[in-house]
């Protein structure tokens, strides 16, 4: 009698190893940039208005990047998009703290957010094809990946930035970040274009495939999710200190754990995540992520201590960290259109809420008080939440 048995999927692979440390790369590049930003200021002589125009540039660049990116997987696949990004991602921190100028360093920092934001496009997608051919879920841990580089970004620049200034930390930023893309460059998944064959108009009597139309609604829809599970997170890293001590009367060492909680229960989420997600199925869990993190926001937004707004905001980075995981790979698995076209409309909506809506916030939050904005965010989730079944999608990925 037979004993053989199909194998199980291996829990770590070479390509899943390859694309977390680009994902870990990525996270450090733009780490490592947070730390600069003072110097940067000081040097070009910027105000906090000439600032905030520059680092828009940043934003401006990613947005740009991100569906040219996605054009590009849907030609050639992702592995060589990916590959060809990252290495022009290595030497980017250099170009900005030689930039002499307001002009060449708004275009330093402009190419700086594309190549950015293009890596995180091809390399969501290779994350995706990862979990097909492992038929395991990945996504969580790859971003848990990315929290861990911003983490080691800042960290070791701000130690650099202090004892050997800003040159040789972005001579040591781009070794580092070379090494991690070259150990990952042999071991990337290749995988072949992504352009779909299947009639795209529904012409065919016997298709079972959505019409284009159909299948674009569903990628704006899980785009339009993204983009509502990723404001809070911009709502937080931007006003979540000045509402624990405007609003609650914290001390400046309190007041940053406002995204220090947040942020650091989303890694560890995020690195239990892909567990979670097999055990239950990608539908379950996006739902009780959605319930925590309206759970977390509501005690931040209610809070009468800024002890119980920090706990609230743990909470809430607990909901949120699976949320955009989940939806990154129900996109690239959407039928009826290229998944590199997919996960860059994702990918655009749901930055464009972290680099965009955080201003909309800061107007309210003048008129209403921040515990107001925090308390009325979880409404927003109901929307998620109730479309919450198009999150099926993303177990296609790991059966």
């Amino acid at each position: 009698m037979s004993t053989s048995t199909f194998a199980a999927p291996p829990l770590v692979s070479p390509q899943r190893v390859a694309v977390s440390l680009m994902f870990l790369a990525n996270g450090f590049v733009v780490g490592s940039w947070a730390p600069k930003i003072p110097e940067f200021a000081t040097r070009l002589s910027l105000d906090e208005s000439a600032l905030g125009l520059m680092i828009m540039c940043f934003g401006i660049g990613s947005l740009c990047a991100m569906p040219a990116v996605g054009m590009l997987i849907s030609k050639n696949g992702s592995h060589k998009v990916m590959r060809f990004i990252a290495a022009l991602t290595i030497p980017c921190l250099i170009f900005v703290t030689v930039a002499p100028s307001i002009w060449t360093a708004a275009a330093a920092l402009f190419l700086i957010g594309a190549l950015i934001g293009g890596m995180d496009v091809a390399m969501n997608a290779n994350a995706v094809e990862v979990e097909k051919r492992q038929g395991r879920a990945i996504m969580s841990s790859c971003h848990g990946f990315w929290s861990l580089g911003g983490v080691a970004g800042a960290g070791l620049g701000g130690v650099l930035i202090a004892y050997y200034g800003v040159h040789a930390h972005a001579i040591a930023a781009s070794v580092i970040t070379g090494l991690a893309v070259a150990v990952a460059w042999p071991r990337v998944l290749a995988d072949p274009p992504h352009i779909h064959t299947a009639d795209p108009l529904n012409l065919g009597a016997g298709s079972a495939r959505p019409s284009l139309l159909g299948a674009g609604a569903a990628v704006w829809l899980t785009g339009i999710i993204c983009l509502i599970m990723m404001t809070p997170e911009g709502a937080i890293l931007d006003w979540g200190a000045l509402y624990l001590r405007q609003e609650l009367g914290a001390d400046p060492a309190l007041s940053g754990l406002a995204f220090g909680a947040f942020s650091a229960a989303m890694a560890l989420m995020r690195f239990l995540g892909d567990l979670v997600r097999d055990r239950f199925g990608a539908v379950r869990t996006f739902r009780v992520s959605c319930v925590l993190a309206m759970a977390g926001l509501g005690t931040a937004g209610l809070a009468n201590s800024p002890e119980l707004a920090i706990a609230g905001f743990a909470v809430a980075g607990l909901g949120f960290a699976n949320t955009v995981p989940i939806a990154f790979s129900a996109a690239g698995n959407l039928p009826g259109l290229p998944q590199g076209l997919a996960i860059s409309v994702v990918t655009f909506m749901g930055y464009s809420g972290i680099l965009f809506a955080p201003s909309v916030i800061g107007f309210i939050a003048e008129h209403s008080g921040f515990s107001a904005v925090y308390a009325a965010l979880p409404l927003f989730v109901l929307m998620p939440l109730a479309f919450s079944g198009l999150m099926r999608h993303a177990d296609k990925s790991a059966g």
